[in-house]
């Protein structure tokens, strides 16, 4: 029996971590611990996509949130490894690029114990972001870089990685295939809410870029005020936000403020919507899953993709580019199981 000790703390990584989960639950030779460090904590950023997306209960929860970006990740370190010197894995998986992918991959690193990392080799190349410092660490830290797309692949090569590069798909479409199922039947947010298709747009904001600049953030809310004025705005408010918004007193015209949703709830919306604006990678890519046009709110993003076959645009962008096509790079929505074969081959 192998152990594979999964670290995951925020929103995106319980989506992927839940499609990745489901199969190694199948493997009768592998034992998956799951720590959560805590990142994300509130009960609509957390704890409802453990109950929706059926992912397995974690083993030890830190509780780790808040301070300063070194503050947080060095407390991740210490509890994480605490964690692994008791339960000595073979093998550490993270994803992504929050401090929790960064803090579980140092920590392993140092113990010589291989990190595998999904989405690796992604680059905004913008060094101000965290999450950009995050996953280009992680990725020099990695054994295994399981990459969603050739451009990822390429990233690493110019950075001279190329052993145990691997080009997989992009686990976020497995997610959104069995979401889109899933969401017909249990969720109800379309007549909660009152909307009907079409006829509405979604938003989301919660990067710290676009939060803790005043200036740059009432710019944000300006823009997305004009784009209301084409369609109503839908926008689940991310805790930070929210208390950015509620400390300025600031109201959205054409807005619908409402609190944080599930999974299923979101993907519903987003498939009724218009349009979607955000500064989320993963919604970005989800936008393009549900064929609907994206602009993002950040002056880059990883996902070039979706920018160049015409689904997604930057906010400081115009237009999109045309004709549309569709992105062959993201895999059929088999991702997950080529990510636990290529783990199987490395630990057997």
């Amino acid at each position: 029996m192998k152990k594979i000790v999964t670290i995951i703390g925020a929103r995106p990584q319980f989506i992927k971590a839940a499609v990745v989960s489901r199969l190694l639950q199948n493997e009768a030779t592998i034992e998956e611990v799951l720590i959560h460090t805590g990142q994300h904590f509130d009960a609509n950023m957390s704890e409802i996509f453990f109950q929706e997306l059926d992912i397995p209960r974690p083993r030890y929860d830190l509780n780790i949130s808040g301070g300063g970006h070194g503050q947080m990740t060095g407390r991740m370190m210490e509890a994480v490894e605490e964690v692994l010197l008791k339960e000595i894995p073979d093998l550490i998986l993270v994803y992504g690029d929050t401090n929790s992918t960064l803090a579980g991959a140092l920590t392993a690193a140092k113990m010589h114990i291989p990190v595998a990392h999904i989405e690796a080799g992604l680059r905004s190349f913008n060094r101000r972001m965290p999450e950009e410092i995050n996953r280009v660490l992680t990725d020099h830290l990695s054994a295994i870089l399981l990459c969603p797309t050739q451009t990822s692949v390429e990233n690493l090569e110019r950075e001279g990685i190329r052993e145990g590069v691997h080009l997989v798909g992009d686990v976020m479409f497995d997610a959104t295939l069995f979401a889109g199922e899933q969401a017909k039947g249990r969720s109800k947010i379309l007549q909660t809410l009152g909307l009907a298709e079409g006829g509405y747009g979604l938003c989301t904001l919660h990067r710290a870029e676009n939060t803790d600049d005043p200036e740059r953030f009432e710019t944000i809310c300006r823009f997305i005020e004009a784009e209301a004025e084409n369609a109503p705005i839908i926008f689940p408010v991310h805790p930070r936000t929210r208390q950015v918004l509620e400390s300025k007193g600031r109201k959205l015209r054409g807005v619908t403020c409402i609190e944080p949703v599930g999974y299923f709830d979101l993907h519903l919306l987003l498939g009724g919507a218009e349009i979607l604006l955000t500064d989320s990678g993963g919604l970005q890519k989800e936008a393009y899953f549900h064929r609907k046009p994206c602009i993002t709110l950040r002056d880059e993003t990883e996902w070039v993709e979706t920018l160049d076959a015409g689904w997604n645009r930057l906010w400081t962008s115009k237009s999109y580019i045309e004709p549309r096509r569709t992105i062959a790079d993201y895999g059929d929505g088999h991702s997950g199981e080529k990510m636990v074969s290529l783990l199987l081959d490395q630990l057997f």
